[in-house]
């Protein structure tokens, strides 16, 4: 118990609230390692362009997971598009990119090289906006944010959770991949969107560049893992983790708990549209097979793998995962879903706090025998 005046004399804090103090000074730690001293010994050499690179990526995926944990870890919303929302941020940053792209292209015509080899002889007019950086990056998030508060209204009002909610989603998910593959729709259909020049002026080959898109994706990393904590930790977060563990309670006391789902969901969705922006630019490339069912599921398991409910687990789960599927990939081609499978059946089974979890559990231990 805990008076209105502090701690009983001779009690132990809450380890709960350790916890998340731990948690925060590890974060930062972290920041501190990957936005400054890596891209220091990156510049004298000591890392390569390659890797800078792929730890950049690494990080993008890592602000898409801390969406999913705001709406798994804490709210209990198991969503399987959140790949799509990815996607649409990185379609815009693409599209914006292509535009920019100007006579550089293969046929040295204003259009982008697909809508020549499609004999498209006019710039479609929702690729008109995407001339202004500022618009892009709004319309990145915006597109996104009202695509899942439209979906979220209509599924939420509903009532559907659990795992109908997962499987609509999954199904709006694959209608989508489906949309983008045709080149009717004007996005580049299975090759999708590639073949970038440049961002801001700035030649996307050169090493400066590399090093500036790391450092942007670590600082939207740390600013996307304040913002999920400033929220878990206010009276909205109390709210999330009791829609998740008694929903039906808090709308018998009056609670609109339709509003929050669909709050919720649009930051998760935002999160990962932000991911996908950062994302596009530092691997040149986003087609229709990063919004697939399984891309989505992918995203489950560095969440569930880091542990849900921590936001760093997220973070954690999302670099390792994505560290085993560049080593598998390269040592073991073929047996990467195989590895995927088996090792989200494992979290499942034997431990479902995720790795930060578990870890926390058995400090927690340790310090009940002392």
């Amino acid at each position: 118990a805990v008076s209105s005046h502090g701690p009983v004399p001779g009690q132990r804090p809450k380890r709960g609230i350790m916890s998340a103090a731990r948690h925060h000074w590890i974060a930062l730690g972290l920041f501190a390692l990957f936005g400054l001293l890596v891209p220091l010994l990156n510049a004298q050499g000591f890392i390569a362009d390659t890797t800078l690179n792929l730890w950049g990526r690494y990080f993008c995926f890592a602000i898409v997971a801390l969406g999913m944990d705001l709406i798994w870890g804490f709210t209990g919303i198991l969503s399987l598009c959140q790949a799509f929302f990815f996607c649409l941020g990185g379609y815009a940053i693409g599209m914006h990119m292509l535009l920019k792209t100007g006579t550089q292209g293969v046929y040295g015509s204003m259009l982008p090289d697909f809508m020549v080899w499609n004999q498209v002889e006019e710039l479609p007019f929702f690729w008109g906006p995407f001339h202004s950086l500022p618009v892009t990056l709004v319309l990145g998030l915006l597109v996104p944010g009202v695509a899942a508060l439209v979906f979220g209204f209509l599924a939420f009002r509903s009532r559907i959770k659990g795992v109908y909610f997962a499987i609509i989603t999954q199904a709006f998910a694959l209608a989508m991949w489906l949309v983008f593959l045709r080149n009717e729709t004007m996005l580049g259909g299975t090759n999708g969107l590639t073949d970038f020049k440049s961002l801001l002026g700035l030649d996307l080959t050169e090493t400066s560049t590399k090093r500036g898109l790391y450092v942007t994706a670590c600082c939207a990393l740390l600013g996307a893992y304040y913002l999920c904590r400033f929220l878990v930790r206010s009276k909205l977060g109390k709210l999330l983790l009791a829609i998740r563990d008694g929903e039906n309670r808090l709308r018998f006391i009056g609670y609109q708990i339709t509003h929050y789902k669909i709050f919720v969901f649009v930051v998760a969705s935002m999160l990962a549209a932000l991911g996908g922006m950062l994302y596009v630019p530092q691997t040149g490339i986003i087609t229709p097979g990063r919004m697939d069912v399984q891309a989505s599921i992918e995203i489950v398991v560095w969440t569930a793998v880091g542990g849900r409910g921590t936001l760093v687990g997220a973070m954690v789960g999302a670099v390792l995962i994505n560290l085993l599927y560049s080593f598998l990939t390269g040592t073991f081609p073929g047996t990467w879903l195989y590895f995927l499978g088996a090792l989200f059946i494992g979290v499942v089974l034997f431990f479902p706090e995720g790795i930060v979890g578990m870890v926390a559990r058995r400090r927690n231990r340790g310090t009940e025998l002392a």
